[in-house]
């Protein structure tokens, strides 16, 4: 456009171009205006009427290339005797004109104005200065930005007088298809720069300004001091730079589509501000600041800190971060206000309005229903979570503002994560080493870490377990009564799991008693509430709480029969035999063996071990409540093994625990006990002849299965089972008799296997 635009290029140049810009607009390779495919926008250029006609098909092209817009261009011209007279004459004003309609030459001052398409307008400033106009491009400059004053002046007027209707109506328009920032022709940045250039120049240039009036190029570039009568009084070319971006990035803007223009937006918005960041405030620059920030809270659909704002309109987060640090120290109320007014994000409210449709030049979205196309959501909302810990660190020590932003966050912010996040800054800010923690500030951090507890609670989230536990340390800075009424209404916070494992198990640890300095009488209570909340988790969730309540209840006695009466209740239906084993041992190890003994048999009946699970976890369970059966005596190792028989089809535990049952007497170890009789039990005889039996069938059963699919490679693997099996067969009284016929059924049945056959022979005969 730089190109096209040269105000003194020929025409048959001008032709030449042309022709081959739409050369290369025609290759198909050519990149998009938004690196987006499949987006349609009209012609967005809104050239002065004396080319429009010229261009016609274009509007009605599928996509915008990168050279569309310069293509448009060719179609400007700078023949316009008003425009000639702004570029070229200082002295250019006409005070007798009063005609103060929409598109006025010249303002009430009777300075000029030019009221081309904005982006087109600051292309032309662009252009001038790149072809070597620096002084006429910093007079189409001014009177830019004098058009913009006066129609963000008109704006304000507009909107107080339909205010009442527009506000009752609840649902705005937005103005501005094309944001000025973020815009490929980036209309605010040229402006900013035209006028910082020539700014920077303002004192070396105003000193003896006519005893250097040679043509040195210092002179030349920096300051035209007749352009400064369209300067108010005091004003200078900065202040007026400032201006203009501060109107840029207020302004009221939709989000444009696709992932490249929605990055451009946050660059250009994050370039803008770090250019301004550059500039030190002085008095004159902080009214500015308070002038715009006043029309930007009062500027309706205009500004992107109105009232009311379009669902989609581009957020304010980081430019609204920038004011409040700038005006804090200046005007802290209006600091605060424009602040809180910009924490809004309506695009992620579920009912958000849609547009005005009732006015269609005004728009409306211009792809409908693209919800959530917003590729750059996750910046947004990390510039949202940034823009209220700047709010709740300089609202430190005052109540009133850490209630109102603690309001605002809880209402506008939507992600867990950036809620923990503020969370976890207000903790900081609050507990800073050097001073005693600020209490208000403490408690705005326990109600966001509360409110991410609700968040999550049903939502699957990674940092959960760090949350919960944060949450609790947080909690006991807050004090005992803190942790007292997280508990009280647990069920709204945590899952039972969580209640008891994390919050329970930290609140009863030595190191939050020691923290909180608590008498015998709260540590009590404090207990006394654990005890409680772990009890209603276990009824809740036996299978995971059910350990964890009997642990936290150990130390009263009632509580801990209630726990073990919810872990009884809840065996028969809810438990694993996992937990129910799991319960048992600790039953043992806490000296209650009867209890551990009739886990273990209610565990066993939920078992099921099949002929091939010899490496099963449950196994050492089931060797363990064996062993504990045994010690207790014969009549509960009676009790257990029909359980064990009817469970576990596994020849080699079987055998395992028959030859355990063997070798010692049960009981021996409770010697107390006068029931046993020092007597090893008989095989022959119950409980033992039942469990020899099943082993015998068990091992019958496993061959047969095993020889079904055998490989050679397993042949002797299959013959030192054999062998295992006649160590168990031999334990009966015609065990001899009965692994020879065994044998002989084998060598029948598996004929066809000659050389697994030859192995059984010349092993077991």
């Amino acid at each position: 456009m730089c190109i096209v635009l040269n105000p003194h290029c020929k025409l048959e140049q001008k032709a030449a171009w042309l022709r081959q810009l739409k050369k290369w607009n025609s290759v198909d390779v050519c990149p998009l205006e938004d690196g987006n495919h499949g987006n349609e926008l009209p012609n967005l250029t809104n050239a002065l009427p004396q080319g429009a006609h010229g261009n016609q098909d274009l509007g009605t092209r599928p996509h915008r290339t990168v050279f569309t817009r310069a293509i448009e261009a060719c179609d400007l011209h700078w023949q316009d005797s008003h425009l000639q007279h702004i570029i070229n004459d200082d002295l250019y004003t006409n005070y007798c004109y009063h005609d103060n309609t929409e598109n006025s030459l010249f303002d009430s001052r009777g300075w000029p104005l030019w009221h081309e398409h904005v982006p087109t307008a600051c292309a032309r400033v662009d252009a001038l200065r790149s072809h070597g106009y620096p002084r006429e491009a910093l007079r189409l400059a001014i009177a830019i930005v004098n058009t913009l004053r006066r129609q963000q002046q008109k704006q304000l007027e507009i909107f107080r007088n339909h205010k009442k209707d527009l506000l009752h109506k609840g649902v705005t328009s937005i103005t501005n298809l094309e944001g000025w920032v973020g815009h490929p022709l980036d209309p605010i940045g040229t402006l900013f720069s035209t006028l910082m250039e020539t700014g920077r120049g303002d004192e070396d240039s105003l000193i003896g300004f006519s005893s250097t009036m040679s043509s040195s190029k210092h002179s030349e570039l920096h300051l035209f001091p007749s352009t400064r009568r369209f300067l108010e009084e005091g004003e200078s070319y900065l202040a007026l730079a400032v201006e203009t971006a501060l109107m840029g990035l207020g302004q009221q803007r939709i989000m444009p589509d696709g992932l490249y223009t929605q990055e451009k937006v946050c660059r250009n918005e994050e370039h803008l501000i770090a250019k301004l960041q550059e500039v030190d405030l002085d008095d004159t620059l902080v009214k500015i600041f308070r002038k715009q920030a006043v029309f930007l809270l009062e500027g309706g659909p205009y500004s992107g800190l109105g009232e009311l704002i379009y669902r989609e309109s581009v957020p304010m987060h980081t430019f609204a971060k920038y004011l409040f640090t700038c005006l804090l120290p200046h005007d802290a109320e209006l600091a605060y206000k424009i602040a809180l007014r910009a924490m809004r994000l309506p695009v992620l409210e579920s009912m958000a309005p849609s547009g005005d449709m009732s006015r269609p030049h005004h728009i409306v979205s211009v792809v409908p229903n693209r919800y959530p196309r917003w590729f750059t959501l996750s910046h947004i909302e990390s510039q949202q979570c940034e823009l209220a810990s700047t709010m709740l660190t300089a609202a430190k020590g005052d109540a009133r503002r850490l209630e109102t932003v603690l309001e605002t966050i809880q209402k506008n912010i939507h992600s867990s994560s950036h809620i923990f996040k503020l969370a976890q800054d207000a903790f900081k800010i609050a507990t800073l080493m050097d001073s005693l923690p600020d209490i208000t500030l403490l408690k705005v951090s326990l109600e966001l870490g509360l409110q991410v507890m609700r968040m999550t609670l049903s939502t699957l989230n990674w940092r959960r377990r760090e949350m919960v536990r944060w949450l609790v340390t947080c909690a006991t800075e807050v004090g005992v009564y803190a942790l007292d009424s997280i508990m009280q209404s647990w069920f709204t916070l945590f899952t039972p799991t969580e209640a008891t494992s994390i919050v329970a198990t930290t609140v009863m640890s030595n190191s939050t008693i020691v923290r909180l300095h608590l008498d015998c009488h709260q540590q009590e209570n404090l207990a006394s509430s654990a005890r409680t909340l772990a009890l209603q988790c276990a009824m809740k969730d036996p299978q995971n709480c059910a350990l964890s309540a009997l642990t936290l209840c150990e130390k009263d006695h009632i509580a801990f029969e209630t726990a073990y009466q919810i872990v009884l209740d809840a065996a028969t239906t809810g438990m694993s035999y996992t937990q129910l084993f799991t319960i048992a041992r600790y039953m043992e190890h806490r000296g209650y063996p009867m209890r551990a003994y009739k886990l273990a048999t209610l565990a066993m009946v939920h078992l099921n071990l099949s002929y091939n699970q010899d490496t099963h976890p449950a196994i050492n369970d089931v060797l363990w409540a064996c062993a504990l059966s045994h010690s207790l005596g014969k009549n509960e190792l009676a009790a257990i093994i029909p359980l064990v028989v009817k469970s576990v089809k596994c020849a080699t535990v079987l055998s395992d625990i028959l030859r355990r049952c063997t070798l010692t007497t049960p009981g021996m170890v409770a010697l107390h006990s006068r029931r046993n009789s020092g007597k090893l039990m008989s095989l022959d005889k119950a409980p033992l002849r039942q469990l020899l039996d099943a082993t015998i069938g068990a091992y019958i059963n496993t061959t047969h299965s095993r020889l079904t699919h055998i490989s050679p490679r397993h042949y002797s693997e299959f013959i030192e089972f054999l062998s295992k099996a006649r160590e168990t067969f031999l334990m009966a009284h015609d065990g001899h008799i009965q692994f020879t016929q065994f044998i002989d059924n084998l060598k029948q049945i598996y004929k066809g296997k000659k050389k697994l056959m030859m192995l059984v022979r010349e092993r077991f005969g």
